[in-house]
């Protein structure tokens, strides 16, 4: 909602409520006789010049005043002072002006000496005579009263406008039509018929080009943006239910790529803005929230119901002002605020979810998992002759396990089998492991202003639980945004936010120990508790791995994480005189992070952290940020438009980490709360911090409202690098042109509304690398002496003190179009990007005391294309059809690495390192061996040369020496889609409204390492139902081995039969919703009511085999797409609540 304010001040606005009372024709017909001659002299003589812009009737008021001796007399409701006007007037006479400020009104005005008064037009009394009364109210999306909305009756003049609670009253002719119009809504017509109250609703218009987007240090009409930025209002982040900003933000944006890599709440989230730009330091973008820097990762302790909007700055002519922390693009998000003159408001909005398994894993049944075993063990003597005569397999005998444990034995041994040995249970650990996850959400918002403060106030409280048994994440978050205008010259605001976060996973280990993986491998052929009560596990019965079930784990292994997360702000805006402003921002966090593990005596030794066990780690992170810029707007004889800005920046951050383990518990009864009283204790500490000074400037300069330029300009001092390289430069600059405003696109606009191209290059860096790491350091260790240990020191880290910052060039080219009054926009952007002084530890001679130093060593490039379409496809006053498609293409080569172009072998590390950096090829592509499937019985000669038989997998033998080893690896596959986007539509019929999201990619490869574990464990643990294609000698032509038991022998390889393809195409929300008609519901107190109903992740189609395409085990920067047990993601069905009072 605009600003509402009514006029005050002057001694004919300053009217005591008494005088008012009083009939004012009266003093206007004394002001008339007496000072006629006068007012005529004075205002004919009087001239002037302004030049005003998008301010309003009061605004422009006031500033005649300001120049002239005029003051203004009239009726509080006669003139409606923020309706916003543009005038340019050269020298001037005060007619000419205020025919200007009120044409197409029906206000007219009478000059007496230095007064004007303004008065309505009366109505002809053929009008008069016909008219009768209708009353209603304007309210937005959210149901919220829209103030000052215009009301006119179409084809003239005669109008009102909305108060303070949207409400209006106009007198109209019966057959009348009314036009409801407000600046930044679309227009309504609306036939009055017999209706005598009217209930409108004003849908924004997105397409409007005065849009206003938050930029670096400052905000700016979308008209005149010269780079690519694009903007997110909250009614679309809240179109979806969402608990994290990440997860609203998905899809949103073409050229943002959210992956989100878990299933678990509050999960892994990759945010990756035109791709890859370092292969080292992070490519997580930059995340400013209200000014300040957000320092410390992800924005899971921001509430997204908090947020106004969402800027995302991709390009570097947006990004430069943000110098070594802009490469990666920038993320700006703003929180709502309260709105001056705003009654005080009451919003409260509520979503239950109810979640499960979106899809299941075929793993082997009880019966199948038998019969895998059986022809195991027949398979034993073929790959493991020697282990066959010793008698090593005789305990593995299936009939041995179905002697042994049957219904009756004699051997004080569980029963698991009937008489005729088939098994008792056929336990589904997916099932088991797994549950209808209940979660809720609810927000609670306290809006609302008065003439000079504002004020908002926002509580949350999250309980999002798991698929998962035991798994949760819980937050509960504050936030209150003050503003108030102390002075004309003067104004003062704080943020402040809280968040207390609490989660309890199970998926972090990638062990055995942990349910994701159980729940696949463990055999079905156990139950979950026996009938005393107590876990089944595998290894109660012989053969079986001594792991734990996912029910065991779910029940006994505790694992809690807890976060406090506080920020603030403080700011105070100066304005010195009119266009110059200063502004000073003093922000501040902190965060305690502590993390609680307990494993106790009853579990298996396969967890990651063992059993018998406690770790209880801390952590608090610091950060400051005093930011500082004076900026000067102004316009030079009409055609010339300036905006400058210079500004200073202060920046420190300190982290502390505690770690303590407690191994050999006397008791499970403290589990983490008694450290003190383990046999074993271990306690570690660590302190790290840098520090960033900057001074940046940019200036906007517009030329006849059609030519744009933007130049941007930062220093940054950090104390990360080295002591010859502390400070760089990072410049930008763009161009833009509204060609649709040339003389020669005249004849165009009557089908063309907007036609922008945009051209930029700016060179931005990275800084993120960790700390010290162009310093000689020192490490700690224990050497032994005679036996004893003693303290010791060794080499940490190598100085390199001309260590210096990456730097990204980029080039972007972009056009922005619009046809048919916007109902087709369209945005396309071509990118090209290089990033050189690639940072990444170089080989450094042995004698150094270190195999590796920190340097400057490669460089990379991505380029792309980027595409959004808006349409809106039907538009009537009661139905509406919008859609919305985005799509990217990316691009990514590794162009130099080091001297030589070496390759690089990097994490994650399963079975040796699983990804590769080759020059030629992008970051994040698989290395392993090529497949070619498995060795045929007219191969056994050839096979024995590997030393395989028939039945075995079969490599390709890269150079041919009859070996398979590591000179045979190869890329594989690579985690980087081709292209991605969204395709989203958004229907409203009356009160119901109803949205569909249709996310998509193609291209990318999964890294499936699942696979691996769950075909070739037969025996000692469950497989999936692909090992029932394995190879015989009658199905020779399979990827599967040949069956055998788990120690006999499989080839533990990673190899491109673990590559599937990761191309998907996914319903990510579908919802339907009513808002129940204002007239009802204002007669019990509110002013929206809206129920819905919505479902996420609702289909998913893929030929990927696991849980989901779209997923990242690992938390590395080239893990993107590479699996192993992670964990699954849920369907959601989610009941709705929105209400303001």
């Amino acid at each position: 909602m605009k600003l509402f304010k009514l006029r005050k001040g002057n001694y004919a606005r300053c009217l005591l409520k008494s005088f008012r009372i009083m009939k004012l024709s009266v003093v206007f017909s004394f002001l008339l006789a007496a000072q006629l001659y006068a007012g005529v002299s004075y205002s004919q003589t009087t001239s002037l010049s302004l030049s005003l812009k998008n301010v309003t009737v009061e605004q422009a008021l006031d500033q005649i005043e300001k120049e002239t001796g005029f003051s203004f007399l009239f009726r509080d409701n006669t003139v409606d002072v923020n309706r916003i006007v543009n005038l340019k007037v050269n020298r001037g006479d005060i007619n000419h002006i205020l025919s200007q400020i009120f044409k197409n009104t029906n206000v007219e005005y009478q000059i007496v000496d230095k007064q004007i008064i303004l008065s309505e037009k009366a109505m002809t009394a053929s009008v008069q005579q016909q008219n009768r009364t209708i009353t209603g109210i304007v309210t937005d999306n959210l149901g919220e009263p829209i103030i000052g909305a215009n009301i006119t009756i179409k084809g003239t003049t005669i109008g009102t406008v909305t108060d303070i609670d949207g409400n209006f009253s106009l007198e109209v002719p019966a057959s009348a039509t009314i036009t409801i119009s407000y600046i930044g809504y679309l227009t309504k017509d609306i036939p009055v018929g017999n209706n005598s109250r009217i209930a409108v609703k004003l849908a924004e218009d997105t397409q409007n080009l005065d849009e206003v987007v938050v930029v670096g240090y400052g905000v700016q009409k979308k008209s005149d943006l010269t780079g690519s930025v694009s903007n997110i209002k909250s009614e679309k982040l809240m179109e979806r239910p969402a608990t994290t900003v990440e997860q609203a933000l998905a899809g949103r944006v073409a050229g943002v790529n959210v992956s989100t890599n878990s299933g678990r709440p509050g999960g892994r989230t990759s945010i990756q803005i035109r791709g890859y730009s370092s292969i080292n330091a992070t490519s997580n973008p930059l995340y400013v929230v209200d000014g300040v820097v957000w320092e410390g990762g992800g924005l899971d302790a921001i509430n997204p119901n908090d947020i106004e909007s969402i800027d995302v700055l991709k390009d570097a002519s947006s990004t430069a002002i943000y110098g070594t922390r802009g490469s990666n693009g920038v993320i700006i998000v703003t929180t709502k605020k309260g709105k001056l003159g705003q009654k005080p408001t009451i919003s409260y909005d509520a979503n239950l979810s109810v979640s499960k398994l979106a899809r299941k894993i075929d793993v082997l049944n009880a019966e199948e998992f038998m019969s895998v075993w059986d022809t195991g063990y027949k398979n034993a003597e073929k790959f493991d002759p020697e282990g066959w005569k010793s008698g090593k397999y005789t305990s593995f005998s299936p009939e041995y396990v179905r002697e042994h444990y049957k219904v009756g034995n004699t051997y004080g041994n569980r029963e698991l089998f009937d008489a005729n040995g088939k098994p008792l249970y056929d336990t589904d650990w997916q099932d088991e492991a797994t549950r209808v996850a209940i979660s809720q959400n609810h927000n609670l918002s306290f809006t609302g202003g008065t003439e000079k403060t504002s004020y908002a106030a926002f509580l949350n409280y999250t309980d999002d639980q798991g698929i998962l048994k035991s798994t949760y994440k819980k937050r509960f978050s504050g936030r209150l945004n003050l503003d108030t205008k102390v002075k004309d010259w003067l104004k003062v605001g704080t943020m402040l936010s809280f968040s207390d976060i609490r989660e309890s996973f199970q998926d972090q280990e990638q062990g055995s120990g942990n349910i994701p993986r159980t729940m696949i491998e463990t055999t079905p052929i156990i139950p979950v508790k026996w009938a005393d009560g107590t876990f089944a596990r595998p290894a109660d019965f012989a053969g079986m791995e001594d792991a734990d079930t996912p029910a065991s784990l779910a029940s006994e292994l505790k694992w809690l994480n807890k976060s406090a997360v506080f920020n603030g702000n403080v700011y105070a805006n100066i304005t010195f005189m009119k266009g110059l402003e200063f502004k000073t921002t003093l922000g501040a966090s902190n965060t305690d992070w502590h993390e609680f593990i307990f494993a106790p005596t009853t579990i298996s030794l396969r967890t990651g952290m063992g059993k018998n066990k406690a770790n209880v780690n801390s952590e608090r992170r610091r950060f400051w940020q005093w930011e500082n810029h004076l900026t000067y707007s102004t316009v030079i004889a009409e055609d010339h438009s300036i905006n400058a800005m210079i500004g200073a920046e202060y920046q420190k951050y300190h982290r502390s980490r505690m770690e303590q383990t407690g191994a050999d518990l006397s008791d499970d009864f403290f589990s983490w709360n008694n450290l003190g009283q383990a046999k074993t204790q271990s306690i570690a500490s660590s302190y790290l911090g840098w520090q960033m000074e900057s001074y940046f400037a940019r200036i906007n300069y517009n030329l006849k409202n059609r030519y744009l330029l933007t130049v941007t300009g930062r220093v940054d001092g950090s104390s990360k690098f080295g002591k010859n390289n502390k400070y760089a430069f990072f410049p930008s600059a763009a161009l833009g042109w509204r060609v649709i405003d040339e003389a020669f696109m005249e004849n165009t606009k009557d089908w063309m509304s907007n036609l922008k191209l945009r051209l930029s290059y700016g060179l931005t860096g990275n800084s993120d690398i960790g700390q010290y790491r162009s310093l000689a350091m020192l490490g700690s260790t224990t050497y032994t002496f005679g036996g004893e240990r003693a303290p010791g020191m060794v080499i940490g880290e190598l100085a390199n003190p001309d260590l210096k910052w990456e730097k990204t060039e980029q080039w972007n080219v972009g056009v922005d179009m619009g046809v048919l009054d916007n109902r087709i926009s369209m945005e396309l952007d071509f990118f090209l990007k290089k990033t050189r002084d690639l940072l990444y530890e170089a080989p450094v001679p042995a004698t150094s005391g270190k195999r590796a130093m920190m340097s400057n060593i490669g460089s990379m490039e991505n380029k792309g294309i980027e595409l959004t379409l808006n349409t809106v496809n039907i538009k009537t006053n009661d139905f509406q059809w919008s859609s919305s498609f985005n799509i990217s293409f990316l691009k990514n080569e590794i162009t130099q690495l080091g001297v030589n172009n070496e390759d690089k072998l990097v994490d994650p590390d399963f079975l040796g390192k699983n990804v590769i950096l080759r020059v030629g090829e992008p970051v994040g592509s698989f290395w392993g061996y090529k497949l070619l499937g498995t060795w045929g019985t007219n191969e056994a000669d050839e096979a024995a040369k590997y030393g395989k038989k028939p039945g075995d997998l079969k490599h390709e033998d890269l150079n041919h020496d009859n070996q398979i080893n590591d000179a045979d690896k190869q890329i594989i596959g690579r985690g980087t889609p081709d292209f991605y986007g969204t395709f989203n539509n958004y229907l409203q019929y009356k009160n119901f409204d109803f949205s569909l999201e249709l996310q998509y990619s193609v291209g990318a490869d999964v890294l499936n390492n699942t696979n691996h574990s769950s075909e070739d464990r037969t025996s000692i643990a469950n497989s999936k139902k692909t090992v029932l294609n394995a190879w015989t000698e009658e199905n020779q032509n399979t990827p599967i081995a040949q069956t055998r038991l788990a120690s006999a022998g499989y080839t533990t390889l990673i190899d491109s039969h673990k590559v599937e393809n990761g191309s998907f195409l996914r319903g990510k929300n579908i919802s339907i919703g009513y808002s129940l008609p204002t007239t009802l519901i204002n007669k019990i107190g509110f002013s929206k009511l809206r129920v819905s109903f919505s479902a996420q992740n609702f289909f998913l189609i893929t030929s990927y085999s696991g849980y989901d395409p779209e997923v990242s085990t690992w938390d590395t920067g080239f893990s993107q797409n590479i699996q192993f047990y992670d964990y699954p993601k849920a369907r959601s069905y989610t009941f709705g609540l929105s209400a303001i009072f």
